[in-house]
């Protein structure tokens, strides 16, 4: 499907140079003199190569219809994470160049959305937080308190997360797999 570059957003999936791209990041800009530009940080999903283009706002941009599908995660190896869509059963993979980043912080059995494009899975839409038990860090000294320190702790998958200095071994916490942040401690 055809569209404006003008129109493009964070998370559309587009056509360029015969690759799938995903737009990671697109701003508006107009300079003083000449036409309107659309800035964008796109990745392509084959390799996982990250690249910054300005399209011209009124060049077309060929858009693709690209369905989320929630999946549970099995496992992983050197090269590919693999999952399971619940309702047909169907198994996919996806390289970890694609959905590498996020990979530490999945546990088997999460569910995880896969966006598919003609039933081939591109990418992984990252949680906005997963759960996570802590397996192993430091005590905190006693009268240590210094406001927003930090100490690094090991997660049950084997991720390096910083925490509060008061997280103990054996707390669930929460943490956002985008920017490897402990977001805070989990209710049950």
């Amino acid at each position: 499907m055809k569209t404006y570059a003008g129109n493009l957003k964070k998370g559309d999936f587009i056509s360029y140079q015969s690759d799938i791209w995903q737009v990671m990041k697109a701003e508006f800009y107009s300079p003083g003199k000449g036409s309107a530009l659309m800035r964008a940080k796109i990745k392509n999903l084959v390799s996982g190569k990250n690249i910054d283009y300005s399209f011209k706002s009124n060049e077309d941009v060929e858009t693709l219809e690209v369905s989320s599908v929630e999946m549970q995660y099995l496992y992983k190896d050197v090269e590919n994470l693999y999952f399971m869509d619940e309702r047909s059963y169907n198994q996919y993979t996806v390289p970890m160049s694609v959905g590498g980043d996020i990979a530490p912080y999945l546990k088997e059995g999460d569910k995880i959305y896969v966006y598919l494009h003609n039933d081939k899975p591109l990418t992984l839409r990252p949680p906005m937080s997963v759960r996570l038990k802590v397996v192993e860090t430091e005590d905190a000294a006693k009268g240590d308190t210094v406001s927003g320190a930090k100490k690094p702790a090991i997660m049950e998958t084997g991720v390096t997360v910083m925490v509060p200095i008061f997280v103990k071994v054996g707390e669930i916490i929460t943490v956002n797999p985008e920017t490897a942040e402990y977001t805070g401690r989990s209710n049950d």
